[in-house]
């Protein structure tokens, strides 16, 4: 099989290419780039217009698979993934059973393999059972093929358990993604500030986030293990991402759309689906995000992609489920979010949301080069439409951002060479 892109700008954040070129796939691998190829092939697709770019790659991703099934399944999540322009997925453990053992990742990669139209890779517990009590079998899962170790959804709150973990994923080349939440400073259902003492909703403090963001950074710089920060909320955990980076630590952090596009002012509606955890902070967290995302002490953007069923979020503010669907949105969020507004660059969101979280995982992925595998996105950075959660082929439609206008829409989702999207219907 043979497919040929014609007249995309190639974005490759590798080699810092930015120039408009064809690319050439065959059997899945790319075997050539050049400024003009003329080749016969099985499938042409015009990509005038458009950025070419390596295979987005999403590290923060729930599943729901086994368990949730009601609320997303390795199929629907994967499909919404494809629509959203990425290529490659992982998946974190709070499942039902958690993914603690090796039965269970075999379980997600054999599925995947049967259902799956993108990659998914599965993230192993860091505690049986997410009890937080004993560690999960971390280098049994190792060798099962999970990409990472986590606990989100929670923060591992004894440090001694933590640092065991940390040094136990040391020993087999995986990063830990710490989910940072002191649960002594937290319990609330948003921001604590002005705004939840207006709607008389408990809040969620800052220093939950940045007390536990300290901690594993002094872990992770005394077992030097891989640290890597899930979505980043606060202006204080910048500046401590910051401090770590001027260490010379090994520490990444993500940022999520919904944390660089929203207040907590939006919770004033009660709508439910803007309830997420960490909750949505204050413009000035989202200043210092920005500028975090801009002068690269912020290196990935991953979506928290939490699909939950209407039944889940149709209740009072106070019980509805944490979360929002993620995958449908993000390149439009940050395109119109980011790009547009010149926090960053074309270059840089590919960087952020393909090349660096390739290099975070240690997978060969996130470049789009000759020999690799053509794990390939395409998008028209002009596209404008409204975001329209009934047209998500997520199993759940739980978005704040129904009805928003934005720019950059994804054309082609091309997996291992195989066209997975194109422009409005999964393949």
């Amino acid at each position: 099989m043979k497919t040929l892109i014609k007249n995309g700008m190639i974005i490759n954040p590798a080699d810092q290419t930015y120039e408009k070129k064809d690319v050439l796939i065959e059997d899945g691998i790319v075997i050539k780039i050049e400024s003009s190829i003329d080749h016969q092939t099985d499938e042409v697709i015009d990509a005038s217009d458009c950025w070419v770019t390596p295979g987005l790659i999403d590290v923060h991703v729930h599943l729901r698979d086994p368990g949730f099934e009601y609320k997303e399944t390795i199929a629907t999540g994967s499909e919404s993934a494809a629509k959203g322009g990425f290529t490659t997925v992982c998946a974190m453990p709070n499942t039902n059973p958690a993914i603690d053992s090796k039965y269970v990742v075999d379980y997600i990669r054999l599925k995947a393999e049967k259902e799956a139209v993108v990659n998914v890779l599965p993230i192993g517990a860091i505690t049986m059972g997410q009890e937080g009590k004993t560690l999960a079998h971390i280098e049994e899962m190792a060798e099962a093929g999970v990409c990472a170790i986590s606990e989100d959804g929670y923060s591992v709150m004894d440090a001694g358990l933590l640092k065991k973990a940390m040094i136990s994923a040391k020993k087999v080349n995986l990063p830990v993604l710490s989910h940072c939440e002191d649960e002594t400073l937290s319990g609330g259902v948003m921001n604590a500030g002005s705004v939840a003492d207006s709607l008389q909703l408990k809040g969620i403090p800052a220093e939950a986030e940045e007390v536990i963001i300290a901690r594993d950074i002094i872990l992770a710089e005394k077992t030097g293990a891989k640290l890597h920060i899930c979505h980043l909320t606060t202006k204080g955990g910048v500046d401590l991402l910051r401090f770590a980076k001027s260490k010379g630590l090994s520490v990444s952090a993500e940022v999520c759309p919904h944390h660089f596009t929203l207040t907590d002012e939006a919770v004033r509606s009660y709508d439910t689906n803007t309830k997420m955890h960490p909750p949505l902070r204050t413009q000035s967290d989202i200043d210092a995000i920005k500028e975090g995302l801009r002068d690269g002490t912020l290196e990935l953007i991953a979506t928290d992609h939490a699909p939950h069923h209407i039944k889940d979020k149709n209740c009072d503010y106070s019980k509805a489920a944490n979360g929002i669907v993620g995958l449908e949105t993000s390149v439009a969020l940050t395109i119109t979010e980011l790009v547009e507004t010149g926090i960053l660059t074309p270059m840089q969101m590919v960087e952020k949301m393909s090349y660096s979280p390739a290099k975070m995982l240690g997978i060969d992925k996130g470049t789009l080069s000759i020999g690799k595998a053509a794990d390939i996105t395409i998008i028209n950075p002009s596209e404008t439409y409204s975001i329209n959660v009934n047209k998500f082929v997520s199993k759940s439609k739980n978005s704040p951002f129904h009805g928003k206008q934005v720019k950059g829409k994804v054309k082609y989702t091309i997996v291992n060479g195989k066209v997975v999207y194109s422009d409005t219907k999964v393949i």
